[in-house]
Order: structure tokens, then sequence, then C-alpha cells
């Protein structure tokens, strides 16, 4: 008798009970992301600098039981186990894991008047993906269907205007950071990375500082896609990679959401 392919129904809620921290996930596209693993079913566990945006997340959610907020720096390593600490004691597993949190302005001032310090700072997002990934991956390596780790890089790891050195070090390290530690960590937990291009986030910050953003025709024009990305084109990706039902089979690999930007030929 041949063997023929099942048919299988899609899973609504891909992260149905599956904990995901989410690092910067107060606000822009780290909110994008959590709000998108509640949506998906998971619970979620933020952490961030700005507490009025942390707090704003918990009351407007009003999920009491499945989010949790925690002020905390990623390039503290007592500040990350604290985080990891309080999520594995809230919900008493981590299945996922996301390194947004870092520096989001690419502009710094002309290398020669960038000193050390400065440059060290500027590779947050760098130095918290590695604190954060060492930190929790005890708790992914022990998660049902295994662990996933999602890194948000950027596109200016491969593309650049003047003076951006240090941003575009930390996302390319980013790319490096992820296909080396899918080798080390497969097959229990998976990492890939997003890199998103032009992301419109003024609308995800603290209440406070929410606006409309202001974007122009050309604005939009620049993209293939016609329009400036949202955070929730990155969370759907988030999802898909955070899910084992769905890229299980997803390892090691980065994938662009640019609208297309990066490969629409540019001529002034």
């Amino acid at each position: 008798m041949p063997l023929t392919p099942p048919l299988t129904a899609w899973n609504p809620a891909p992260l149905q009970d599956r904990v995901i921290l989410v690092t910067g996930g107060a606000q822009g596209i780290g909110r994008g992301i959590a709000q998108a693993v509640l949506g998906a079913g998971g619970q979620v566990a933020i952490a961030d600098l700005d507490a009025d945006a942390g707090r704003a997340c918990l009351r407007e959610w009003g999920l009491s039981q499945r989010a949790i907020f925690r002020h905390a720096d990623v390039v503290s390593e007592r500040g990350v186990a604290a985080f990891v600490s309080a999520a594995l004691d809230h919900f008493g597993r981590i299945d996922g894991l996301v390194n947004n949190a870092g520096i989001a302005d690419p502009h710094v001032p002309p290398l020669e008047a960038l000193d050390f310090t400065e440059w060290n700072r500027r590779l947050s997002s760098l130095h918290g993906a590695f604190l954060c990934s060492r930190l929790a991956l005890p708790a992914l390596r022990q998660a049902e269907a295994g662990g996933a780790i999602v890194n948000i890089a950027s596109t200016r790891a491969h593309q650049s205007e003047p003076h951006g050195e240090a941003y575009a070090a930390a996302k390319g390290g980013l790319l490096a950071f992820t296909h080396a530690l899918a080798a080390s960590e497969g097959p229990r937990v998976r990492v890939n990375a997003i890199s998103p291009g032009w992301i419109a986030t003024e609308a995800w910050r603290a209440p406070a500082r929410r606006r409309t953003p202001k974007l122009s025709r050309i604005d939009h024009a620049q993209h293939p896609a016609g329009r400036v990305g949202t955070p929730e084109d990155i969370a759907a990706l988030a999802v898909y990679l955070l899910a084992p039902s769905l890229s299980g089979f997803v390892t090691g690999q980065e994938f662009v959401v640019d609208g297309g930007m990066t490969r629409k030929m540019q001529y002034a």
C-alpha cells in the first residue's frame, strides 16, 4: 500500500503554553514580538531599562498570569541572572529567548572621536545576546520540543551610512554569533536571526511618548513592498522561528525583513 502524506491542520496557537523571554520587550520591535507571543498562545517575560514602558505593557495587556516585566540591563550579568531567575520562578520553564535589546541609534561620532568606552557601550546588543543566551541556555536545553533563540540584528550588518561603525559591528557580530551558537547547541536549541530594515516604532513606545509615525509617500515608495515596516512584520517571523511545530528544521539562518529595500537598485 503506498504511503499517503497526511493532511495536517495548522495550529492556530503555535506557541501554546511556551514561555518566551524578550529583552527590550517593553517598546518598539520588542513589544511587537512580546504581543505576538501572547497572541500565539504563549507566555512572556519582558526585560527593559524603561520601567514606565514595562509597567504600561502589563497594564495594557491585562494578562498578569501570562506576562511579567523585570527592569534589567542586558549588559549586567547580575541583572540578566535576576531576569532569568524571575521567569523560572514565575513560569517554571523557558522555551525561547529573543535577544532584542540594544542601542537603537546607529549613528556615532567619527571614529577618531569615539572612545573605547563608548564603542563598547554601542556593542550592547551583542554583549547582551551573549549574557542572556549563556544564562538561559540551561533551561532552553530542557525545553519540551527543543528551545529556540532569535537574535534581532539589522540590515545595517550588510550596508551602512557614514559613522555607523559600532552599530554595524554589533549587528554583524550578532549574525556570526547566531550561526556559531546554532552549531554548538543543536539539535536541542535552534538559533536564528532576523534583520529588520526600516521599521516605524513611534506608536509602540511608552504611552507618554507615543505618536503616529510621520512618513511620506517617498518613504514608503523606497520599498518594493510599498510601505515602511511595522513591529508586527518582525513579530510574525519571530513567532514562526520560536515555534518548533513550524520551524523545527530551521537553524543558523538570517532572515531579512525590509520590504525588499536592500534588493532595490538605488540611483541618485
